[in-house]
């Protein structure tokens, strides 16, 4: 029963190849709510687990970079300080850092091992985990050169979008169906995709219900996932074309993102939220004072206040009227948020967090290799895992990326996606400083970043054009054309 769904996946995984490239993009975000599935028997890989998302995107990144020319184009942008070079360096120092540093240390450093079946801290040792880990946080750094190369044209802009769109379906359709399982025998219809080798936390049980997980291995992993595509979708829907996709699918799919995050019960998710609400309120004002030049940014500004205003005053005489409904609001918040650092789970991950830190000191801040512990924090995951300078490499590219880089003044629609893009990535960061137990800042992360480039890519044609024509030899040349 289980070979059936993965036969389902080649067979669509092979007719996306060989067709337009448009067609891997939508089955990208589309697969990125199997984060249980094996699409490969573990039997047949000593128990590491292949899922759907990594393989479409080395199935993307094999699609456009199998020409000399292209493989030339990847060269230039990894060697160029103005494009790729920080995320190149941070990509090969984790390299080296896990190619030596698991035996030059091993013994002499404690760890917390990332296999789930390895409880507690124990001395580090090379691990087939440091390959796995370099094999995904690679297939991650290519697909920031894929979505920085493809992403350029106006046409596969509308697409990632609508695959944007698509992914998030998935996502509600899977929680919604793992939510059915408290009321309707589904349990059948999930198991063959719950097929991962790791553990898999799926009949958590809460006082008030089920922790809603989806097909993820976990409800913090569903959380993440929902909040990565609610964010998303909000600040970028701006620049999709108006129609039905636009104006009808995308609200009620925010709608019901919000709803299952909600379900998912995820402490982190809920800080996540919390830091979208805010950065939505931010966005708004900023747009409505410095975005009238741009009609993307602009557009539907009366028409969200007077939602959002009508959203709160509802809320407000609801809670007016009838304060019990408040109650299991609260109850939750209190449950999951406020008394999280009394429980089990958050002192176990604290724990992860302190032997990861300890490990930069122990190695003088060369790192342990990717895979050689765990942290609940991404950037002590980085600087344990990779290194302190490959941490630094990393975030210089982060913050070139996303605030030093800027649009063409002529591409409108590049500065909308550009400042999206810039607000959907607060929220699943904060999240990922309490659950980022992997340096791997995943291919949502990777999709973002190659987005960013892509838009701003218009400009960096524009400033070498403007450049050239200023320069002496140029005057010179029109001089003497005249």
């Amino acid at each position: 029963m289980d070979l059936i769904p993965i036969a389902v996946f080649w067979c669509l995984a092979a007719w996306a190849f060989v067709g337009r490239s448009h067609r891997l993009v939508y089955l990208f975000f589309g697969a990125m709510s199997f984060g249980s599935f094996a699409v490969v028997p573990p039997a047949l890989l000593a128990g590491l687990t292949l899922t759907p998302a990594p393989i479409v995107a080395v199935l993307l990144i094999v699609r456009h970079f199998i020409g000399k020319d292209e493989l030339a184009y990847a060269l230039g942008m990894a060697t160029r300080p103005s494009r790729l070079a920080w995320l190149f360096l941070f990509w090969a120092f984790a390299c080296i850092t896990t190619l030596f540093m698991p035996r030059l240390f091993a013994g002499e450093v404690v760890v917390v091992p990332l296999r789930q079946d390895d409880i507690g801290a124990g001395p580090l040792a090379p691990s087939l985990q440091n390959l796995s880990q370099l094999l995904y946080l690679s297939i991650s750094v290519a697909m920031v050169f894929v979505f920085t190369r493809m992403l350029r044209t106006t046409a596969m802009r509308r697409h990632v979008l609508a695959a944007l769109c698509l992914g998030a379906a998935m996502a509600v359709f899977t929680g919604l169906l793992d939510f059915g399982t408290l009321f309707l025998p589904l349990e059948g219809l999930l198991e063959p995709f719950r097929t991962a080798t790791y553990a898999l936390l799926t009949s958590i049980e809460v006082v008030d219900g089920k922790r809603v997980v989806g097909l993820m291995p976990e409800a913090s992993t569903f959380g993440y996932l929902t909040l990565s595509f609610l964010v998303a979708l909000y600040f970028l829907r701006r620049a999709m074309p108006a129609g039905l996709l636009r104006d009808r699918i995308v609200p009620v799919l925010l709608v019901m993102l919000v709803l299952l995050l909600w379900l998912s019960t995820s402490s982190a998710a809920y800080l996540g939220f919390g830091v979208f609400a805010c950065a939505a309120v931010a966005e708004w004002g900023w747009r409505a004072v410095g975005a009238r030049r741009n009609p993307y940014l602009h557009r539907g500004l009366l028409r969200e206040f007077m939602i959002g205003l009508g959203v709160l005053t509802t809320l407000l005489l609801l809670v007016v009227a009838f304060p019990q409904l408040l109650a299991p609001v609260t109850e939750r918040i209190d449950t999951w948020v406020l008394q999280k650092a009394a429980s089990s789970s958050f002192e176990e991950r604290n724990m992860w967090t302190q032997v990861a830190w300890d490990a930069v000191a122990a190695t003088y801040g060369l790192g342990v290799g990717l895979g050689g512990t765990r942290a609940s924090n991404l950037l002590v995951a980085l600087a344990s895992n990779a290194g302190v300078l490959a941490t630094l490499c990393y975030l210089a590219f982060v913050v070139q990326c996303l605030a030093l880089r800027r649009a063409a003044p002529f591409d409108v629609q590049g500065q909308a996606l550009l400042v999206g893009i810039r607000w959907a990535y607060a929220a699943p960061f904060v999240s990922s400083l309490v659950i980022g137990t992997s340096p791997d800042f995943g291919l949502f992360n990777a999709f973002l970043y190659g987005f960013a480039m892509a838009a701003t890519s218009a400009a960096s044609s524009f400033r070498a054009q403007v450049s050239a024509a200023s320069s002496p030899f140029s005057a010179a040349r029109n001089a003497h054309g005249a």
